[in-house]
């Protein structure tokens, strides 16, 4: 049976770029979409005239939709249709209080995971034939093909110059805005290179306001909901531990890491500020030995680069909802579920 309503269910701003070459798709298709914002923390003014924003529970189950998307590691599981976990990001090794790598926690809440390539799916077939409620299907992930249409969106008139683009978590342990800002600005002012700043949108406001103060004929900071535009315009990343550095290096291009968690022979690390200009300038010359482990990267991380993930992605949900039934009962998780409810203020029963 072929799926033909689909719901979006969001909670941050970075979920338009991810979830809108998908919507593309069902649209090319003739087929139904709509979205939810849950929390306060999504721009509404970031929809567009012709996207169809649902503002209610009720609305969703009037809706009926068969399948709901969710680029977030918790959704509720009393709403119609089958869950699907389409993820917000790479797996950059963070791990939770316990020491457990974050991206493979099993919450009892999705029928569905489209993985993005084979260092995730591995992970999660294993995860599913122990818990057997929910499918694996390895398809891409939606938000890259923009990235893989166009690789290069670098203007004229920044041609003559290297453009760096730094970007940084908003985790205060993890995050290297704070701590590098003195030398960005140092470098910036000399107009070696074009830099563009881009953060987390959870970023402390501080630290956005200073960086903001920088801004000149050779940094620029930008507010976004779609990074893509960047990482195609850049030719290096600054960056710490944010996921957004895996998607850099599907371009093949190489990234500065600093403090990074989980240093990887495909990053170039450094934990010293003084050493981030001869770093970068390194990076630049595209040493052999660290693009070709970038490129082994990319072939186990996201080696999907026709654009066609999206497409890959609807097939696997038509799959799995045509065999929802033989999956097994979700634990109930009654503390999560109720966390859920309270959270949406949602207390009807169907």
């Amino acid at each position: 049976m072929s799926v033909k309503r689909y719901l979006f269910y969001i909670s941050q701003n970075y979920s338009f770029a991810i979830l809108r070459p998908l919507q593309e798709v069902i649209r090319l298709l003739g087929k139904d979409i709509a979205w939810f914002v849950e929390g306060n923390d999504v721009r509404l003014d970031y929809f567009r005239d012709d996207e169809r924003r649902l503002t209610s529970i009720d609305e969703i189950i009037q809706f009926d939709p068969q399948a709901i998307l969710y680029p977030a590691n918790i959704a509720p599981t009393f709403l119609p249709g089958i869950n699907v976990a389409i993820f917000h990001g790479f797996d950059a090794g963070k791990v939770d209080k316990r020491g457990l790598n974050d991206h493979f926690k099993v919450r009892n809440c999705f029928d569905l995971y489209c993985t993005q390539g084979p260092s995730t799916t591995l992970q999660f077939e294993a995860l599913q034939k122990q818990h057997k409620h929910f499918l694996v299907k390895e398809t891409g992930w939606c938000a890259l093909d923009p990235l893989f249409k166009s690789v290069s969106d670098k203007t004229a008139e920044h041609s003559q110059r290297k453009t760096i683009l730094l970007c940084s978590t908003f985790s205060k342990k993890l995050s290297c805005a704070s701590l590098l800002f003195k030398t960005i600005k140092s470098l910036s002012q000399t107009g070696k290179w074009d830099w563009i700043i881009q953060f987390h949108p959870k970023m402390d406001q501080k630290i956005v306001e200073h960086y903001k103060s920088l801004e000149s004929d050779y940094l620029t900071f930008q507010e976004t909901d779609d990074v893509m535009p960047l990482l195609k315009q850049a030719d290096v990343m600054v960056c710490d531990t944010s996921s957004v550095l895996l998607m850099f290096l599907l371009l093949n291009k190489p990234v500065v890491t600093f403090n990074n968690i989980s240093p990887q022979d495909y990053m170039l690390n450094i934990s010293e500020v003084e050493l981030l200009e001869k770093t970068i300038e390194t990076a630049l010359s595209k040493p052999k030995t660290l693009m070709q482990n970038i490129k082994q990267f990319a072939n186990q991380t996201h080696p999907y680069q026709d654009g066609e993930s999206s497409k890959r992605l609807l097939v696997a949900i038509d799959e799995a909802y045509s065999q929802r039934a033989r999956l097994k009962n979700k634990p109930l998780d009654f503390f999560r579920r109720l966390k859920i409810r309270r959270k949406l203020n949602y207390w009807k029963f169907h």
